[in-house]
């Protein structure tokens, strides 16, 4: 593929890569979220970001050749990417009670929400 786009192979890498970091955290997002719209608890959230890191982790060693079983580098998928799908569980809970339960509950922050008394 060089030269067919870009002058380099180092653009068109770069150009994936990007596009690979924000596939992935657009999906943690999306996963956090999903869990939240189906009631059900965090932990099935982090497990979900488990398996997406390591789906992360091969992507990593098919487009790049970078290592498939290395624990440090999976660590730091799996750290990074449960930061998106903790803010996108938080946010849609925080909306679904604020919404569902009106009444009871008012939205402090976009990931929060305290009793209205």
């Amino acid at each position: 593929m060089q030269g067919l786009f870009f002058e380099s192979d180092v653009g068109v890498r770069l150009v994936i890569r990007a596009i690979v970091v924000l596939i992935g955290f657009w999906t943690a997002w999306r996963a956090g979220k999903a869990v939240a719209e189906g009631w059900n608890n965090y932990p099935l959230a982090v497990a979900y970001t488990f398996l997406l890191a390591w789906a992360m982790q091969f992507l990593h060693h098919a487009l790049f050749n970078g290592p498939m079983l290395s624990a440090l580098y999976y660590g730091i998928d799996f750290v990074t990417l449960l930061v998106f799908s903790t803010a996108g569980f938080r946010f849609r809970r925080t909306n679904q009670m604020v919404n569902n339960y009106y009444w009871l509950y008012e939205k402090t922050s976009a990931f929060s929400w305290k009793d209205k008394h």
